[in-house]
């Protein structure tokens, strides 16, 4: 960045709308300038922070006019623990522009032509409290606000929370979270407390020592809860203490887990993961079906909304009973069995082997039995070997990661020439770049949005594709 942008301040912003990352935008000296934490139709002075000869990025520091859409932010972190971005936003231009986002996506990236109508998209019942899975961070470097550090006085260093963000030594120290209900909060805050007065050491990111080093909270829908603390030391004595304390103040935990990890990462699937009490796993419920979520399962974070998203995978398939049906990147079966019962036969394919495990155990605990899972990278396991072996599909439900489908995927659903296609995405853009190349052989025809992640950018987003007659 050049030193004459850096730190300069440009008064009298007006933000014009929300951009990319749920940063905002307004137009100075012929440059777009990115703004966080500001609103459409607020007038701002802004403290460049980074810039380049076509844009610069910076932070608000005086506010002269608040948009109308401003709401007061519910969370005294706002700001600095670098989640729900958005809660400063009323909710209903929240889902306006996740929507518009989409828009942009197909028309810009994926330049569809006659691009149908994006449906209005589904909004979550819930907006606080809809997240069922969190990771929090132990640390003894906990970020200090210009406040205290101004202050000059001594602040406990040792924290619980989440990383602050492009930072990965600092750990805001959360007080409240608004993103999990249940036993989430009193289950940190109860743990961090017990810790400081025992003098259990929290784990120093930058020299990879340290006791205790993570936290993973999961819920269910149904009133289950999984409790796992990761150690970064293996002192069984100082372990017992920990979990035993866990145990005793909260016997309604249903899985009370614990790994050791003295890997440089936090990584854990290959690692043991220790059931100390309860069961290894909890269930979630949708319309009758139970799916058992282990340590190292993966299940859409908001319940509720996935509910809804599976809902709409199913319409958009239009199964009658007697479909082959490839569900690809399943995870651990949850659409695949979602869908079963409306289809002759499911076939998923997923990386994680032992999220396939994971899979085939959710058909068996439900009774399903045309249902088949496979384990292995996409690109390399969908060939023609594989098609030779098992029925052509009718149907292709896919659900690739961020970062979208592999080309040698697109090439092969291209030449499976599959009737239909129900792809799922997190990620809008890499999703219209995919239907972008599959437009060779296949016509876009329906569009919807799902809102997984309130006061947040981010947005789920399910199209089918319909293969164009010859």
């Amino acid at each position: 960045m050049s030193r004459k942008m850096k730190n300069k301040v440009v008064t009298d912003l007006k933000i014009e709308r929300i951009a990319t990352e749920g940063k905002c935008v307004g137009h100075h000296d012929g440059k777009v300038v990115f703004v966080k934490d500001v609103a459409p139709g607020d007038v701002v002075d802004v403290r460049i922070t980074r810039g380049k000869s076509s844009f610069m990025e910076g932070e608000p520091i005086h506010f002269h006019e608040y948009s109308k859409d401003r709401v007061e932010a519910f969370c005294s972190h706002f700001g600095t623990c670098g989640g729900c971005k958005w809660q400063h936003i009323n909710y209903d231009l929240q889902k306006s522009y996740k929507r518009q986002q989409v828009v942009d996506q197909f028309s810009r990236i994926g330049k569809v032509e006659n691009m149908p109508e994006v449906l209005p998209i589904l909004g979550s019942e819930n907006t606080r409290y809809y997240r069922n899975k969190l990771d929090f961070t132990f640390s003894n470097n906990r970020w200090l606000t210009r406040e205290e550090i101004d202050s000059g006085a001594e602040f406990e260093r040792n924290a619980l929370g989440f990383h602050i963000p492009k930072m990965f030594d600092k750990i805001v120290d959360i007080e409240h979270c608004y993103l999990q209900g249940n036993i989430s909060n009193d289950v940190r805050n109860e743990l961090r407390e017990f810790a400081l007065d025992n003098n259990l050491s929290f784990y120093d990111i930058r020299n990879q020592v340290g006791l205790l080093r993570n936290l993973i909270i999961r819920t269910s829908s149904t009133g289950e809860s999984m409790i796992i603390v990761q150690f970064g030391a293996d002192t069984q004595e100082e372990i017992e203490m920990v979990m035993a304390f866990l145990k005793d103040r909260f016997p309604e935990i249903t899985a009370l887990l614990y790994i050791v990890n003295l890997k440089k990462n936090e990584t854990f699937n290959d690692l043991d993961v220790v059931t100390y009490a309860g069961r290894a796993f909890i269930e979630e419920e949708m319309e009758g079906l139970k799916f058992r979520i282990g340590p190292k399962s993966f299940y859409q974070t908001n319940s509720e909304q996935a509910y809804e998203l599976y809902k709409v995978t199913r319409d958009f398939a239009e199964l009658e009973g007697n479909e082959v049906v490839y569900d690809l990147y399943t995870g651990t079966g949850t659409i695949a069995n979602f869908v079963a019962k409306q289809a002759k036969q499911v076939i998923g394919i997923e990386y994680v082997e032992a999220a396939i495990e994971d899979a085939k155990l959710n058909s068996k605990v439900n009774g399903i039995d045309n249902t088949l899972f496979y384990a292995g990278d996409m690109k390399d396991m969908l060939n023609n070997e594989f098609i030779a072996k098992h029925a052509k599909p009718d149907v292709i439900i896919t659900d690739p990661p961020r970062a979208g489908m592999h080309e040698d995927v697109v090439n092969m659903l291209l030449q499976l020439e599959a009737p239909k296609i129900v792809y799922v995405s997190c990620n809008p853009a890499t999703q219209a770049r995919d239907v972008a190349l599959l437009s060779e052989k296949y016509s876009l025809d329906k569009i919807q949005p799902v809102d997984m992640f309130p006061q947040t950018y981010h947005v789920e987003n399910v199209v089918r594709l319909t293969l164009k007659k010859s």
